[in-house]
């Protein structure tokens, strides 16, 4: 100490530290007043600032009530320089905290707006707050006056070590950032693998990514598997698609009568059943005579993958109904069974053989 401690000094620090725990009492109170503000607007990043800031206000002013307490206390130099160290440390851990969650809060929000689903990429979030992190953690060291070229050598030593050790988790995480950047396949997508698998994406991560079945179920599918695989995407270059249906009709049918009444199908599915495109051209396209029937194709319009079997139910539904009442046929397959009698097997002269005798045994003459 410079001087003796007066009762003066510790007043005024009190006072100095109270006024900071204050401001940050009212700074929450604040800043939940701008929440419930930012919550009514559309834009989604603002709610994220607020929600970070929240965190860091009430420490920057609690660190600051308490610089203010130190200097007006009369400590030594030393003493002085390790608070002043210690408090900029706790401000600067707290900052990185709060950006590394804004930063992450709004590339999760931009990685939403881009998809348009709840899902998310967090592959990119994760980088970017471990990033922030690491940041935040070498401008520590270095406030409190640690060196860290060394630990930069060290790391980078270090680092070959733990690329060799982890290539399959590497392999996956570069996997997963080459898919996102090349944007074939985004959280939402309905997607196709060659080995059968397919589903909704929910969310490409560091590792793997997530699919959703319709029947509710998650498959977890490797990264380096799904960039290495011949794959389907339903929603690329757009989710509108096109479903075939076969139909036949018998041979005795009125094919212009046939193709009218379909039409008129196709237009009441299109503009009743949701899913379906209500400005779709029906088409309709004969293609095969065969055995029974006259083969045709009627081409339905479809918003997304997924809406393709309630559409093609209700179609089924709507044309039989309507050929029915139209007295259309649609003949089943007939196949004609000949059964042939059965021929008694003639049996060959030649095999047959004459009947064995006894040997006769001749006694000798004496």
């Amino acid at each position: 100490m410079n001087r003796a401690l007066a009762l003066h000094d510790l007043i005024v620090a009190g006072i100095a530290l109270a006024a900071g725990i204050a401001a940050a009492a009212l700074s929450r109170v604040i800043l939940k007043w701008l929440g419930v503000r930012a919550d009514r607007t559309r834009w989604s990043g603002d709610d994220i600032i607020v929600a970070a800031l929240r965190a860091l206000l009430p420490w920057a002013a609690i660190t600051g009530g308490a610089a203010v307490a130190a200097s007006a206390l009369p400590l030594t130099a030393r003493v002085e320089r390790n608070v002043t160290m210690a408090l900029t440390a706790v401000l600067i851990v707290a900052a990185t905290l709060t950006v590394g969650r804004i930063v992450a809060g709004l590339v999760q929000a931009l990685a939403n707006s881009r998809t348009g689903v709840a899902g998310s990429a967090t592959i990119f979030v994760n980088i970017t707050r471990v990033v922030v992190l690491a940041i935040g953690f070498l401008v520590v060291l270095e406030t409190l006056g640690i060196s860290i070229a060394p630990l930069l050598t060290a790391l980078g030593v270090g680092g070959l070590a733990v690329a060799l050790a982890l290539q399959d988790t590497l392999a996956n995480l570069f996997a997963g950032v080459h898919i996102l950047a090349s944007r074939t396949v985004q959280p939402g997508d309905y997607i196709r693998l060659s080995s059968g698998e397919e589903g909704y994406v929910v969310d490409i991560n560091w590792r793997n990514t997530v699919v959703r079945t319709l029947s509710e179920n998650l498959v977890i599918i490797p990264n380096t598997k799904l960039s290495g695989t011949n794959m389907t995407n339903y929603h690329q270059p757009e989710r509108q698609m096109t479903l075939n249906v076969q139909v036949g009709v018998g041979y005795d049918s009125d094919l212009d009568h046939v193709e009218k009444v379909t039409t008129e199908v196709v237009e009441s599915v299109m503009a009743d059943v949701a899913g379906a495109i209500p400005d779709h051209e029906p088409l309709i396209r004969f293609h095969t005579f065969g055995d029974s029937r006259i083969g045709f194709t009627v081409i339905l319009g479809v918003g997304e993958f997924s809406d393709q079997y309630r559409i093609k139910h209700e179609f089924i539904k709507r044309l039989h109904r309507r050929y029915r009442a139209e007295g259309i046929s649609i003949p089943a397959p007939r196949r004609s069974v000949v059964m042939q009698p059965a021929e008694l097997p003639i049996p060959d002269p030649r095999s047959a053989t004459e009947p064995m005798t006894a040997p006769t045994h001749h006694s000798p003459i004496v």
